[in-house]
């Protein structure tokens, strides 16, 4: 793997966000990360989902860390992943072919799977933020964000396999650019939701979903060079869809696009702000 990601660095020549280097494409850390965090879910996973839930949770954090220090491009940090994930999937099945059945660690019994469970769940979540837009201040100054990330804790409980209820507690943290300049703080965002989760079992182990959430979001105060903004919050709501792949009968993998309707972030400007999130999860189902 560490071959194929230097080469690529070396030919693709993709610039860093911050301009440091040329070596950009693809993320090197991303990939030895989820690597370390597949071997880890292949050879403990069967223990306890907790092993793959930590191990994938630091392999995502470490990506979205330096993505939100203006380090790497998301694209960086997905092809780094995939790049970690299929080594060592290419790794085991080349393995399994040359020692049978001599591994080391086996699950004590086979695992089967019911397409219509209920499928509730309690994970973390890591993501990354994006407020679209422009905002102009009293003095007619443009601000506006560039990507953050966040991270926080969701779950549901299940009375049948399509209908649920349950809530989420996430952090946020957007950089902020006045008159395309980008300032030292941060804008921070925390909020707590509350609703109803949706489910549709495609097959036994892939899910899709959404949610329909409502609840109380805050903004932290941000003082820019010119003007101090957020240190408000009010009533919020969220929705969104996801795809989940029950990687483990008790753990799940799952992707998705959440779209939240926040106070506005300017007290002037009295149009709701918009965030938009991607990101994935790992949870324990039950």
């Amino acid at each position: 793997m560490s071959v194929v990601v230097g080469q690529l660095k070396v030919h693709t020549k993709v610039t860093h966000p911050d301009g440091s280097n040329h070596h950009s494409f693809p993320f090197g850390h991303t990939a030895t990360a989820f690597m370390t965090a597949t071997m880890m879910s292949k050879e403990y996973g069967f223990k306890s989902p907790w092993y793959s839930i930590g191990a994938y949770s630091l392999a995502t954090a470490t990506g979205l860390t330096r993505m939100a220090n203006n380090k790497h491009w998301l694209s960086d940090i997905l092809a780094g992943a995939g790049f970690g994930i299929l080594s060592t999937e290419l790794g085991y099945f080349f393995a399994d072919l040359i020692f049978k059945d001599k591994g080391l660690n086996h699950s004590s019994s086979s695992e089967t799977y019911e397409r219509f469970h209920n499928p509730s769940f309690l994970g973390i979540h890591l993501g990354l933020d994006i407020i679209p837009g422009e905002y102009r201040l009293n003095d007619n100054s443009r601000l506006n964000f560039s990507s953050g990330s966040s991270a926080g804790i969701e779950g549901a409980w299940f009375i049948n396999p399509y209908v649920g209820f349950g809530g989420k507690f996430s952090a946020a943290s957007m950089s902020v650019i006045l008159n395309e300049v980008a300032e030292d703080e941060s804008l921070d965002w925390i909020a707590g939701y509350a609703g109803g989760y949706f489910s549709y079992p495609l097959a036994s182990r892939l899910l899709v979903g959404s949610k329909l959430l409502t609840g109380y979001g805050h903004y932290s105060s941000s003082h820019l060079s010119t003007v101090t903004i957020g240190n408000r919050g009010g009533a919020s709501m969220e929705t969104g869809g996801s795809m989940t792949f029950l990687a483990k009968q008790n753990l799940g993998v799952k992707f998705f696009l959440d779209y939240n309707l926040t106070p506005a972030v300017v007290r002037s400007n009295k149009k709701c702000t918009q965030i938009i999130t991607l990101g994935s999860s790992v949870s324990v189902t039950f």
